[in-house]
């Protein structure tokens, strides 16, 4: 089934200069597509409404400032199974956890700062390309 999700490459990405690399991975999946790209640095409002969900946890203070840091590359992705798939490519949020060839696997160093975003549900992927992308939902 086609579908379409939100990926963002964390600041953490964009300062180590991954971008190419993890855009050559999505762009190499068979069947895939980037529909929308686009580089910003994320305001407190948007990131207190793709984040509000865990407000009051003790990740929620320093996971918002990290992605305040700086630039982040925000894409629409579109394909068979791509929630699932995006997710698969990204790997677990420990690195130590994440095999090799997943983009954690490979390049990720620590939990918090861990590259990439890709959206969990159909749910999550809808609400999340409205935010980041609403000319395009």
């Amino acid at each position: 089934m086609t579908q379409r999700t939100l990926v963002l490459l964390k600041p953490d990405a964009v300062r180590r200069g991954l971008i190419g690399e993890v855009l050559g991975r999505i762009e190499r999946k068979a069947g895939w597509t980037i529909s929308a790209l686009e580089m910003r640095t994320l305001d407190q409002d948007t990131l207190e409404a793709h984040y509000g969900e865990h407000k009051g946890r003790p990740f929620y203070e320093p996971l918002v400032e990290f992605m305040a840091s700086g630039p982040v590359v925000a894409l629409v992705v579109e394909g068979e199974r791509v929630i699932e798939g995006v997710r698969a490519l990204a790997g677990p949020t420990d690195p130590i956890a994440a095999a090799p060839g997943s983009i954690r696997g490979d390049f990720g160093t620590i939990v918090r700062e861990n590259l990439i975003h890709a959206s969990d549900s159909e749910v999550s992927a809808e609400r999340e390309l409205k935010l980041f992308f609403p000319s395009s939902s």
